[in-house]
């Protein structure tokens, strides 16, 4: 096979923009029209070069770096290229950040002379900026009535670099030419779930390799419209999102902003709506909500309409297997006409609920729930879970229309290598798990600043994931959890967690959020937020008050059979080895959200910041008292 020609993000973007010029490649809501208004191919690029000689004409050096903080908008996307197309390197920034301390961090460690913002993030970065003395100017996309000194707005910046290209066209094409593909685009700071954040090194050439990597497994049409749901910091966003997009020709929208998170999500099922979209880049969490919201409006249909979804459903669930073995049982001749009836009459409404263009959800998340891939795939929305990381900028595997298998984490991108290694670097054959190892030109180049980490994590070229899985064959991936993250009981013995936590809130409509516990320790307990909601529901079916101590002992005993059901002679009997099963449970008081920074911005769960808050519940739970569901803190947390 010839050597892929190494190319900078710049040569990618312009050798896209000369192919696909007239094609819408971005769609933005005017919010003052209420019409998504495209932007060309062309328009793009013209518009990133005009910001890109702007920095230069203000001042920005190549390799300087410019921290980044804003909602997902069009935006977003241009400044992103125009500070590439100046030399500079791009410092994204999650506005989930909210502490100081996380923001001064990132602008002071990445030693960023400039920050990008928009009028939501504005406050943030004005009330850091004495403690970050470095930073020479702040550039707004939006119009600020009360401007300060060190302040610029976007239009003045694009004003400035068309008088620069007018007088000095030549510098810029130089500057932009002598990008090479080694050199940085971003550093992308980790979530920091444990210690200090660290950066992530990413390349150009890092990132024009996991798109050609991602066309192994990714395809779509150039006339799909994606919409974006995840944050733009995160580099899944810019290879599947962005850059996977541009190199088909096809187009991309961001849901609005609003000036609250929860104004924002609000704006979600309205862009499905009105964009209408072929594919969403989407995490699990959310893919959950669309099930619950869409069970919900089934429910309030009617017993009659309720019992015709649940059965369409199981059929289509049997026909369609574990996806690759779709229809091969005798029974599919009589399961593919009625599918397709009830596609035709049921499934097809719930489609038209997301739009009624979708063809598939990417989804990232290590952990694949199967329920959630099984039904996506019978209302006719498959969910292709992929598995990736920060440092292979991110796509390793990921499972499409060509090739997937439910609980599997796709098919491995090429070209890379990939190995399985054991804890003594042994590498595993095929079926035997250990840690995932990866060598390729999409692994990052290192971490800012941080030589150690930087030789712990990537060893002759090899990039240790720190997960754990195994390869079923040369090209399927299973992820199965941490390689670190592991109860260990008192005798020493080790066990992932993933699949009991993934499993108790999939299959209750009780339990929102599970983690387990067990640092050799007697047995283990699970910190589990209820669904408060159905949980009333239950009470009132028993003929209780939901608000009464007799009904929130019900609704604990109700959260123990759940658990109970994975037991000796429950329904999910043997699926875990019941030594691992928790043998006490917290109920937390709150769900886990960003806000209160249980969960990160990538939507994981923040285990020790959790533990740490609810560190009396879990002494509790080592007691005779705790160890009884039915006991004094459960019920207040009820």
């Amino acid at each position: 096979m010839a050597m892929a020609e190494r190319l900078t993000i710049i040569d990618f973007a312009e050798k896209y923009v000369a192919k696909y010029s007239e094609n819408p490649f971005l769609w933005e809501k005017n919010l003052d029209t209420n019409v998504w208004e495209p932007t060309t191919y062309k328009e793009t690029l013209a518009l990133a070069k005009r910001i890109g000689a702007g920095l230069m004409a203000l001042g920005v050096q190549k390799g300087e770096k410019v921290s980044y903080l804003s909602e997902g908008r069009q935006m977003w996307v241009i400044g992103e290229l125009g500070v590439l197309y100046a030399g500079a390197v791009n410092v994204p920034l999650s506005i989930k950040l909210e502490e100081s301390n996380d923001l001064v961090f990132r602008v002071k460690h990445s030693d960023s002379k400039y920050i990008i913002t928009s009028k939501f993030q504005l406050p943030k970065v004005r009330k850091i900026l004495p403690e970050c003395p470095m930073v020479e100017k702040v550039i707004i996309f939006d119009e600020v009535a009360d401007r300060q000194e060190n302040e610029i707005l976007i239009d003045e910046i694009i004003s400035m670099g068309d008088k620069f290209l007018a007088e000095n066209e030549e510098l810029f094409i130089r500057r932009y030419k002598s990008v090479g593909p080694d050199d940085y685009a971003n550093i992308s700071y980790t979530s920091g779930t444990t210690a200090d954040p660290k950066g992530i090194l990413l390349t150009h050439r890092n990132y024009t390799a996991n798109v050609e990597q991602a066309h192994s497994v990714i395809g779509v049409e150039e006339t799909d419209r994606m919409l974006i749901i995840l944050p733009l910091d995160h580099c899944f966003a810019h290879v599947a999102g962005f850059y996977t997009m541009m190199s088909y020709g096809a187009s991309l929208g961001m849901v609005p902003s609003g000036k609250t998170g929860k104004e924002a999500l609000r704006n979600i099922p309205m862009s499905i709506n009105e964009l209408k979209p072929h594919v969403m880049l989407s995490v699990p969490t959310l893919a959950k909500n669309f099930k619950k919201n869409i069970e919900t409006s089934i429910r309030k249909s009617g017993k009659t309409v309720e019992k015709l979804y649940n059965f369409a459903l199981k059929n289509a669930i049997a026909y369609h297997k574990e996806g690759y073995n779709r229809g091969t049982e005798f029974a599919d001749i009589f399961r593919k006409p009625l599918m397709l009836l009830f596609d035709r009459i049921i499934f097809k409404k719930v489609r038209a609920g997301l739009g009624g263009n979708m063809k598939f959800f990417v989804g990232g998340g290590a952990l694949l729930d199967i329920d959630l891939q099984r039904y996506y795939c019978a209302i006719g929305i498959p969910m292709y879970q992929g598995y990736g990381l920060s440092e292979a900028t991110p796509i390793i595997s990921a499972n499409s229309q060509a090739k997937h298998i439910f609980g599997s984490s796709g098919k491995v991108v090429s070209p890379m290598e990939i190995k399985i290694l054991d804890a003594d670097g042994i590498e595993q054959p095929f079926g035997v798990k250990g840690e995932i190892c990866i060598k390729g030109e999409n692994v990052m180049a290192g971490y800012w600043k941080n030589p150690k980490s930087t030789a712990d994590t990537i060893v002759d070229g090899w990039l240790h994931t720190g997960d754990m899985g195994y390869m079923r064959d040369e090209e399927m991936l299973y992820v199965v959890g941490r390689f670190k993250s592991l109860l260990i009981a008192a005798d020493g013995e080790k066990y992932s967690p993933e699949g009991i936590e993934e499993n108790l809130v999939e299959n209750s409509r009780f339990i929102d959020g599970a983690i387990l516990h067990n640092s050799q320790d007697p047995y283990t307990i699970a910190l589990l937020t209820p669904n408060k909601e159905a949980l009333k529901q239950y009470a009132k079916e028993l003929g209780l008050d939901p608000s009464t101590r007799e009904a929130k002992e019900k609704m604990l005993e109700k959260i123990q059979d759940e658990v109970n059901s994975y037991r000796k002679g429950g329904r999910h009997e043997g699926m875990f080895p019941d030594r691992w099963l928790p043998a006490a449970i917290c109920v937390l008081p709150e769900p886990w959200t960003e806000q209160n920074h249980f969960l990160n911005s990538s939507m994981k769960v923040v285990r020790g910041r959790i533990e740490e808050a609810y560190k009396a519940n879990m002494a509790y739970a080592y007691t005779p008292e705790g160890k009884n569901v039915v006991n004094e803190m459960n019920i207040a947390s009820l």
